[in-house]
């Protein structure tokens, strides 16, 4: 088995470059772009020496290997906005920076290439549909140009929480050695884990002869994903239900691409590197979550099959695993093959319907859990009566949208349940926002930065309320999953029709920009993309404010966010 090659320069040449740094280029990292070169540096993404250049990036899409032969699935690339790469030359260094400044890596740029998103998004996803999380970031949030060069890491990233729980693949090939482990499953999740998750690792570490590794991700995953602070709490309850001395918890620093059968492999391959000899596959390992009426991305089994196909070049052992579902008259867990043969019924509970029992306070099966684990859940998932949420209002200039807002405000401030913070449009402009125009991207930028002050008054159980006029779809969403993460977010389209608006307009606005006073007003000169499955839709025409705020008040209550007793 390979050594995965650490990427870290010395003590004199790190001192070198952090001092030479001061002249140097800097591009502050995504968070996705700094697990990568996390793993980059440490060598968990060996072979790979750096971001990927051109042909590789061309190799790994057409092939799925490297021009040198070997294995790897992933394009791992370094996207930058264009106006950046055109003042970059070919030789120059760049520091390579996280969002408080430090300078985890330097890149001495070699091409400057922009890349074939459209391609990228069928060979890595098998689709080119921004209903598939995967494609929308990739074509949504990635830049146009790609930077690849010489990589030298100057130091780790430092992580200040669960100290004791980071390691490299260095460390943990360390700790195998040391504990005399030959054979190691690894169990690879971003997900929290119960007893049907525990079941399956034992039989399958059993089968096999092996001590177990849970190496759940926990860089950027998946939208939905419980916050990784609270997941992490919830991997240290599961580990003292494994056997003493048999299993080890370690956190990987890895972005999911939900790539499927592709991401597998890559998975796979990462886990080799941590010095593990098996590697348990799921049904359906590194799939996008099910929303509603999304249809499946992937087969169940294709990412097995694809990891299995590839064993031989993979250097680490495919474990398959079966679909399995609690047996109540054999009160115990088993594969879905065994209970179709034997004519028993099955029972099944998802992570959505966990999500809802514990904010509905219903009930919670006794065999899905266990104590200690959803107790730390419950902390995660408050009841809705005490949680935080976000009202998003959302609709056109003069469809009623503040008026309602505003009432709401009133309403429940008046209970006094929660703090409760109105960002109303014109408020955030004034006080948020005082610089920027009314381009596309300048009201992006005012409504990701109402999303983020929403985002924290969620996170700490107040109450946001939002009234801006949230034209574009992309950007709505990505303030959905941003809050979702802390909270409740319920959108509110208030979808009172144009020439109603028009009619009610009292600050003339819409007589100046149809006389083209005021360039790109949404609804006259820019389009408004309506929400397609809002949590209310209200149309005002016919509805007095106070009417229009009571069916807002009215779903609250009726969904549990409001205390019965007030």
């Amino acid at each position: 088995m390979n050594e995965a090659t650490m990427l870290l320069v010395d003590d004199d040449r790190a001192e070198e470059l952090k001092q030479a740094s001061l002249g140097f280029k800097s591009i502050t990292l995504s968070k996705r772009q700094l697990c990568d070169l996390e793993l980059l540096m440490n060598g968990g993404f060996s072979p790979l020496t750096g971001f990927m250049g051109q042909a590789e990036y061309d190799a790994v899409l057409d092939t799925m290997k490297l021009p040198d032969g070997r294995l790897w699935p992933m394009p791992i690339t370094l996207d930058v906005p264009a106006e950046f790469a055109d003042g970059i030359e070919p030789g120059e260094q760049i520091a390579l920076r996280d969002a408080e400044g430090f300078m985890p890596a330097v890149l001495t740029v070699e091409e400057i290439w922009q890349p074939d998103k459209a391609r990228e998004a069928i060979a890595v996803y098998g689709t080119d549909s921004d209903r598939h999380p995967g494609v929308r970031h990739l074509l949504e949030q990635v830049q146009g140009t790609y930077l690849s060069g010489r990589l030298e890491g100057v130091q780790l990233p430092v992580h200040y929480e669960f100290e004791t729980l980071w390691d490299t693949p260095e460390e943990m090939r360390s700790l195998f050695r040391k504990m005399g482990w030959n054979q190691v499953l690894a169990f690879h999740s971003s997900n929290p884990i119960h007893r049907l998750h525990r079941e399956l690792i034992l039989s399958s570490a059993k089968e096999h002869g092996c001590h177990i590794l849970l190496h759940p991700a926990v860089g950027v995953t998946k939208p939905g994903d419980l916050h990784y602070y609270a997941r992490v709490h919830c991997y240290k309850a599961i580990r003292h239900h494994f056997p003493h001395n048999l299993s080890a918890l370690s956190l990987l620093p890895l972005a999911m691409r939900m790539a499927g059968p592709r991401e597998a492999l890559w998975h796979a391959i990462v886990n080799r590197n941590y010095g593990c000899s098996h590697f348990l596959v799921g049904p359906d390992h590194a799939s996008p979550p099910l929303n509603g009426s999304d249809t499946r991305h992937y087969a169940t089994y294709q990412a097995q099959e694809l990891a299995l196909k590839h064993q031989d070049d993979l250097g680490i052992r495919i474990v398959p695993a079966e679909e399995w579902r609690y047996a109540p008259s054999k009160k115990r867990f088993l594969p879905v093959s065994q209970l179709r043969k034997s004519g028993i019924e099955g029972e099944s509970f998802s992570n959505s319907q966990l999500k809802q029992a514990l904010t509905c306070n219903q009930e919670i099966p006794d065999w899905f859990s266990y104590p200690n684990v959803i107790q730390e859940l419950s902390r995660a998932y408050p009841s809705r009566a005490t949680q935080g949420f976000t009202l998003f209002f959302t609709g056109l200039s003069g469809s009623g949208k503040s008026t309602i807002a505003g009432i709401l405000y009133a309403k429940l401030i008046e209970s006094g349940s929660r703090p409760v913070t109105l960002l109303d449009g014109d408020i955030v402009r004034q006080n948020l926002s005082s610089e920027l125009g009314f381009s596309k991207r300048d009201r992006d930028i005012n409504i990701r930065r109402i999303g983020f002050v929403a985002s924290e008054i969620t996170k700490n159980g107040g109450v946001a309320i939002c009234a801006p006029i949230a034209p574009y779809t992309e950007t709505r969403r990505a303030v959905r999953e941003l809050i979702e993460q802390h909270g409740a977010f319920i959108e509110i389209h208030v979808s009172t029709p144009l020439e109603v608006c028009e009619a009610r307009d009292r600050k003339g606005l819409y007589a100046k920009a149809r006389k083209g006073i005021i360039p790109e007003f949404t609804g006259i000169s820019d389009p408004y993309e309506a929400p397609e499955h809002p949590e209310i839709d209200i149309d005002t025409s016919d509805l007095t404010p106070a009417q229009a705020a009571q069916m807002v008040l009215l779903y609250l209550f009726k969904e549990g966010y409001l205390d019965e007793r007030e």
